[in-house]
């Protein structure tokens, strides 16, 4: 007879960035409610506080100064999620959102996890990065944040080789369409509304905390073979 598989978490200590809201908000929390330990960064803490179970530490993840000091003030860690990010700003100029885009959610990956590398080999941790759909489509009005994203992918496997003799497993998520502050102008648009319903299975915006789920799955013992995937959590929209 096989063993109870085990997706527990509680005990578990867990830094999440971008953890003031949207998705980051989401796994925080989640983690939080399943007992885990979790350190909270963001520019700013969350509107709303921060619940039980919770600390929460400023971090801007573009500083690499800043990143190095709070892995130096950080004794243990078991699990890393970046979740920082924001989609592009159609009113910057384009070379520098592209630079920025690509600092903010693909450098600032590599710079945390090399940062926290020596906490996750000691715990045998894991690392869960935030991709996208618009890692396997072009983004049209965004190059930098679908460059970004599609990265994430190549990095993620690249860092699953490179940390496995370590015992570090990296994995990524890729969200579907969410209904966060980043997507609100997205959903406003009728246009754009109607193109992604017409290929959404699941015909609705999703919630960030639909997403939990898989983040607490990807930490636990549950899935210690997985490591170097990228895990579309979608609604369907890819088999569409």
């Amino acid at each position: 007879m096989s063993a109870r598989p085990n997706f527990d978490v509680a005990g578990l200590k867990v830094l999440v960035t971008g953890a003031a809201g949207g998705i980051g908000g989401a796994f925080a929390g989640a983690f939080a409610a399943s007992g885990a330990e979790v350190i909270a960064t963001d520019l700013r803490p969350p509107a709303d506080g921060l619940p039980e179970g919770m600390r929460f530490a400023p971090l801007d993840v573009r500083d690499r100064a800043a990143t190095e000091q709070l892995a130096a003030a950080t004794a243990d860690l078991d699990v890393l999620i970046h979740c920082a990010g924001r989609i592009t700003d159609q009113k910057a100029e384009r070379i520098a959102e592209f630079e920025t885009l690509l600092d903010l959610h693909l450098a600032s990956a590599f710079r945390l996890s090399e940062a926290f590398r020596p906490h996750l080999a000691r715990s045998g941790g894991s690392i869960l990065l935030i991709s996208s759909m618009y890692a396997y489509s072009g983004h049209p009005r965004g190059p930098g944040y679908g460059a970004a994203k599609a990265d994430i992918v190549s990095l993620t496997k690249s860092l699953a080789l490179d940390y496995a003799a370590e015992g570090i497993r990296v994995n990524a998520i890729a969200p579907g369409w969410i209904d966060t502050d980043l997507s609100k102008a997205g959903q406003a648009d009728p246009a754009f509304n109607a193109k992604v319903m017409a290929r959404l299975p699941i015909g609705r915006w999703a919630k960030p905390e639909e997403l939990a789920g898989t983040a607490i799955f990807l930490a636990s013992p549950a899935s210690a073979l997985i490591t170097g995937v990228t895990l579309p959590v979608d609604g369907g929209y890819l088999a569409a």
